[in-house]
């Protein structure tokens, strides 16, 4: 394993510095490591996105916190939990870092964080799907900055049932995000009157969807919900539209990211329904950072990228105020401290770790819709960050007192 360092520049002192002798940073430096997948089916998503919205954070907080020099750096879990463990095992214990976050995994996010925990460092997720992350397995270090299954499936079934669309087959990927994307979707879809006739997995980076498209088919089941992510819901929608399901059966993403429909283009992704996080064209203040992020990577951000620049800027944010970089002591102030940025208005981040923020309906639109490039969302809706996630007593964290 290779690791790549990025040493962001040291700049003059800004409303995050203190006297250097009030400053009690560890080792004089603070270290971020953005962890995910660099190079895979998930690259797109995150990958160097999330470390140029990481430098970015870092250069607008001037370089600097507590008078101390702020460090990015990076590296490729490949998508494996071992890898991913291995890594941040280094990082924590000879490379001084204080803080990993992205992922965009939940294997390997899951894995991390309770070594994280065992280390005292802070660990974010991005976009990591698994409910558990900040459920069963939360830990005092944590947090969770994107979304979770429940957030991406609860509303979304909901209302695609309510439009009479009300039987349901899955294609899922076979690991703990898909499973529990799949598991809350399909407790929405009961809850709200309809019926699952099925499902199947598939492994993780599939490139043939022929044989799960054929079953979803044979359901004969009104929507075909794909409980995948990146390169395979991409493959799976392509493979769909070519097999001709599209014509008598509704095509569900159950987590679509704009670099997905930039691959797919618009003749194969449109009229997609999804929940999504962020996106770039929602208003002036995410229109300004968008195209700054546009100018340093090509391309418009996705919500994982655009909340690795949320989370890092909070969390040196919350170092300043604690006066300190120890873990515990800045996840205080990460959960006194609102989060307004351009990714979210008063997002809180609670004791479960779950950073809760608005979320909203969106549709791919149609060619003939899309008046300029990455113009492809319809926003149809917000859903309130308290509607958008479970409640604190549902979390199922074993931290939350109840």
């Amino acid at each position: 394993m290779q690791f790549q360092l990025a040493v962001v520049s040291i700049l003059a002192a800004t409303s995050f510095c203190v006297p250097a002798a009030q400053a009690q940073v560890s080792d004089d430096l603070v270290r971020i490591g953005v962890l995910n997948d660099q190079s895979g089916l998930y690259a797109d998503l995150g990958g160097q996105g999330s470390v140029v919205a990481a430098r970015m954070a870092v250069d607008d907080a001037g370089g600097t916190v507590l008078g101390k020099p702020v460090e990015i750096i990076f590296a490729d879990h490949q998508n494996k939990a071992d890898i991913g463990v291995a890594v941040a095992r280094r990082w924590f214990e000879t490379g001084a870092v204080d803080m990993a976050i992205g992922f965009d995994n939940s294997a390997v996010a899951l894995a991390v964080e309770q070594l994280a925990a065992d280390h005292n460092r802070v660990v974010i997720a991005g976009a990591v799907g698994s409910t558990a992350f900040t459920g069963k397995s939360c830990t005092p270090t944590e947090a969770s900055w994107v979304h979770d299954s429940y957030a991406l499936t609860t509303s979304l079934a909901k209302a695609i049932v309510a439009e009479g669309r009300d039987t349901w087959f899955f294609i899922t990927v076979d690991y703990a995000f898909g499973h529990s994307l799949e598991a809350d979707a399909t407790s929405a879809v009961l809850a709200a009157g309809g019926k699952v006739l099925g499902s199947v997995r598939h492994p993780l980076s599939t490139s043939d969807f022929s044989s799960y498209l054929l079953q979803a088919q044979a359901s004969g089941a009104k929507v075909v919900a794909f409980a995948n992510s990146g390169g395979d819901m991409v493959n799976a929608v392509k493979q769909a539209n070519e097999f001709g399901l599209t014509k008598n059966q509704t095509m569900v993403s159950l987590l679509v990211f704009i670099s997905d429909v930039h691959s797919m283009e618009l003749k194969a992704a449109q009229g997609l329904k999804f929940v999504t996080a962020f996106y770039w064209d929602r208003n002036d203040e995410s229109r300004a950072w968008s195209k700054r992020f546009f100018e340093r990577h090509g391309k418009m951000p996705t919500m994982a990228q655009a909340a690795a620049y949320s989370a890092v800027r909070h969390y040196l944010t919350s170092i300043a105020a604690a006066g300190t970089d120890e873990a515990k002591a800045v996840m205080v102030k990460m959960r006194e401290i609102p989060v307004n940025d351009f990714y979210t208005s008063n997002g809180r981040v609670r004791e479960d770790g779950r950073m809760v923020h608005d979320m909203y309906f969106a549709q791919v639109k149609k060619p003939s819709e899309s008046t300029r490039p990455w113009d492809y969302y319809n926003i149809l809706g917000v859903i309130p960050g308290n509607q958008a996630f479970r409640s604190l007593a549902d979390s199922g964290c074993p931290l939350v007192a109840h």
